[in-house]
């Protein structure tokens, strides 16, 4: 019985009916759990009389999952380039149906569970994550590691960063449009594509929708493929370096203020606090302070205005207050007038000094002080530059053959 419904399934698939939804299963190697996920998924596309097909995405296997995946009654498809990004993105390219569901192939995820997926796409929702932590972990499910500190900690940076508002950025069943997936360029070959897909479908305004799922212990008798701190270091990397505000702006403005307010504080002499005293060596640590910390936004601000061209991300705010206001003209003014101050104060110096008969002049103080608002001017300057050049109005090619609108 099961095999005439699929058999029928696909004789309508292959009739010419559009396929609405594409079910695909990335696969390194999963022969003990593969036919499992590949039945119940077709199995629950006939129940729901969904015209469908499970995609199995072929990551270099030698235990002969290729067969089994076909002798079920899926389309495989190989994907030479190795990583649980590469086999993903490859399936949702194939994939022929609207609505793309993804899931492993290890058998922890419920695949006769894609009817509340499928109704939240057809009712408006871009991509629909499922929620290990609103639903059931069965026991064995998940290490405690990863349970309790990895995956929370993880979720808790991707929502300061960047306000997703999901609880389980990490769960590998998630549902999402094929216009979604064009729209979100996704682009990471590894398991950082998890973090990755949520944070571009933030970026992107889809409409994300949650649902708890239940995760049971997978079928294999082998290790997975996820080593905990291998790759929980790569979706960390991955949202700092898609985070320029936290990973270079913040850090970088609080080194500023502090060298500041050294230099500042400490420009007419020592200050004694109860058994402390700052003295002039603070003051060498405010000019360190001060210039890392120009260098550290200015790189921030070359991030950000780099992966504003790029069309990485559309604008934050940071960015479109700087390309509302930055000019190269303006930024050049800045840098000159710092770098004009700095030189005035160690002229003064030096003529002081020469007035004096060349002899041992205490100014210490002013020179440092003349000397970080020298630095930080021409690193104003020349980074104006290289923003300016960063920000100039480009058009891809497409936008270059559309006609004018007049």
């Amino acid at each position: 019985m099961v095999r005439d419904g699929l058999a029928a399934m696909a004789a309508t698939v292959e009739g010419g009916d559009a396929i609405e939804v594409s079910v695909i299963l990335p696969c390194l190697n999963e022969a003990e759990t593969l036919a499992t996920c590949v039945t119940k998924a077709r199995t629950t596309l006939e129940r729901l009389g969904i015209a469908g097909e499970v995609v199995v995405i072929d990551n270099g296997s030698t235990d002969g999952s290729q067969a089994i995946a076909t002798d079920c009654g899926a389309r495989v498809v190989d994907e030479t380039r190795r990583g649980y990004g590469s086999a993903l993105m490859r399936g949702a390219e194939e994939a022929r149906g609207r609505f793309i569901i993804m899931a492993d192939a290890d058998d922890s995820y419920d695949l006769t569970d894609l009817q509340r997926f499928i109704d939240e796409m057809r009712g408006g929702a871009e991509m629909v994550m499922g929620s290990r932590r609103r639903g059931t972990i069965k026991p064995g499910a998940m290490p405690w590691l990863h349970r309790w500190i990895g995956n929370p900690l993880l979720t808790g940076i991707l929502n300061l960063f960047f306000r997703t508002g999901v609880s389980d950025a990490h769960c590998g069943m998630r549902g999402f449009t094929k216009d979604a997936y064009r729209r979100m360029e996704l682009r990471t070959t590894g398991m950082e594509f998890a973090s990755e897909m949520v944070i571009k479908a933030s970026l992107a305004g889809l409409r994300i929708r949650e649902i708890p799922i239940t995760l049971s212990p997978d079928g294999r008798s082998r290790p997975p493929h996820l080593r905990s701190f291998r790759d929980g270091w790569r979706h960390l990397r991955f949202m700092l370096l898609l985070s320029p505000t936290y990973l270079f702006l913040i850090p970088g403005a609080l080194c500023v203020i502090a060298g500041l307010i050294m230099l500042a504080a400490l420009g007419r002499g020592p200050i004694i606090i109860g058994d402390l005293y700052f003295g002039v060596h603070y003051m060498v640590l405010g000019s360190l302070l001060t210039v890392l910390g120009t260098q550290v936004v200015t790189t921030g601000l070359f991030a950000k205005a780099y992966s504003h061209a790029a069309r990485l991300y559309a604008p934050d705010r940071t960015l479109q207050l700087l390309l509302r206001y930055f000019t190269l003209e303006r930024g050049l003014v800045i840098g000159a007038v710092l770098f004009a101050i700095g030189f005035v104060i160690d002229a003064s110096i030096l003529i002081r000094w020469l007035a004096s008969g060349r002899t041992t002049l205490d100014a210490v103080r002013p020179a440092l002080q003349a000397s970080t608002l020298m630095i930080v001017g021409a690193q104003v300057l020349f980074a104006s530059f290289f923003l300016s050049m960063l920000t100039v109005e480009t058009r891809t090619p497409a936008e270059r053959a559309e006609p004018a609108v007049r």
